[in-house]
Order: structure tokens, then sequence, then C-alpha cells
């Protein structure tokens, strides 16, 4: 592997991975079973990046075509992400705990049961709307609109596009812990939606604040 662009689930930096810095092996079933012959390859990739340098691992298990050579994987079946377990964003710990542990867990469970990880992107959702813009409380589809005329319009039109969009639209409408089936497609919407969020309110505030606090010392400092 020569090359290749990549983006650090740690650090999120959009680095080039080149040979000496992805591994890979195979493990192979040639003991007879009921399924008939696999194999299970792994992949280490390790951040080129300096301040980071961490290392991720994957895994994934493949039908092993005893007709297509070694070379071959064969059929891919299942695959998994060991380290980091998720796809998982990291957000500054000025963000509640409690928003950031639903948002973490929603991530978790995302592939293994989306459902409830909607269910908790809904509960962070909702979180964010009662810290963060200090809304009324009730139904979320109701807090939602409490923002509507104090956010731009580009995130407005965003959030409304999820809560109109299928199963996301209905259980919007129903109690936040009410668990209702969504589609893995959904759930990563949802956590995306989340993660727009936490960037674009909690973030550029804390950035703004430091901005101005800087400009004020500077005046200060001048005065």
């Amino acid at each position: 592997m020569s090359g290749v662009n990549w983006t650090c689930p740690h650090c999120e930096r959009h680095v080039t991975i080149t040979d000496d810095r992805f591994s890979a092996n195979e493990h192979r079933l040639w003991i007879p079973n009921a399924d008939g012959p696999r194999s299970l390859a792994s992949y280490y990739f390790v951040c080129p990046n300096p301040e980071c340098n961490k290392f991720t691992l994957t895994a994934a298990l493949h039908v092993k075509n005893l007709q297509a050579g070694n070379q071959d994987l064969g059929e891919k079946l299942q695959s998994w992400n060991l380290v980091p377990s998720a796809a998982i964003k990291s957000f500054p710990t000025y963000i509640p705990v409690a928003i950031l542990s639903d948002y973490r867990e929603a991530c978790l469970i995302r592939d293994l049961s989306p459902k409830a990880s909607a269910t908790l992107s809904r509960r962070c959702l909702q979180g964010i709307l009662r810290d963060f813009w200090s809304v009324k409380p009730g139904r979320l589809v109701n807090e939602i609109d409490q923002i509507r005329d104090r956010i731009d319009p580009l995130t407005w039109s965003a959030i409304d596009s999820l809560r109109k969009l299928g199963n996301i639209g209905a259980h919007m409408e129903k109690d936040i812990d009410t668990i209702v089936d969504v589609d893995p497609q959904e759930a990563e919407l949802l956590i995306g939606l989340v993660e727009t969020l936490l960037r674009e309110w909690y973030i550029a505030r804390e950035e703004r604040k430091i901005r101005m606090s800087a400009l004020i010392q500077a005046a200060e400092n001048k005065s």
C-alpha cells in the first residue's frame, strides 16, 4: 500500500498512509466445518500525524474461494472496527457529560441496534436544545420548533429535513424514550446531525469566546 488517503478516527486528520504505516495479515480456516472455508483478514493503520501516532485495527471475515488462489480473500461476510470500536468523534469536555455520554453510546451501538442508537441520538438532541438554547421542555418536535427563528437557515433546513424523513420524522413526534424501528442509515444521519450541532454550537461558541477574550486582553495591554 502506498499513498492512500485516509482519515484518522482518533485525531480526525486527513493523512496519507504509506507502506510503513500499514500492516495486514490473514488467518485461514481449512478445518472441515458446516460453513466451509473462511478467511479472517486483519488490518493495522498507524496515524502518521506525530501528535497522534495511534493505531487502528479492523477485521473482516471472508468466504475463502479454494479455486481463486491464495491472494483472493473471497466474498466479504462481515467486518468489525476493533480499535477504536466505533467512529466516535472527540469533543471537548466543556460540552455537558450527559450529552457526550449519550452520543458515544449511540455511536457504539449504531450497527448492533440502529433503533436503540436513534433513541439515544434523540435524547442527545433534546439535551442539546435544553442546555444550549434553554428551550421550554416538551416533545422533541416542539422543542425543535422553538429554535427555528434563532438559528441560521441552513442548519434549520438540515434539522427540518431529518425530522421529515421516514421513521425519523415519525418518532420525533413521540416521547424520546419510545423505541421505534429505524434503519442503519437513518441512525447514522441522526448521529451526523448531533455531531454537526456540537461543532457549530458549542465549539463555535467557545472558539468565539477565546477570540473575543484575546481581543479584549490585547486592547487592555495597549491602554
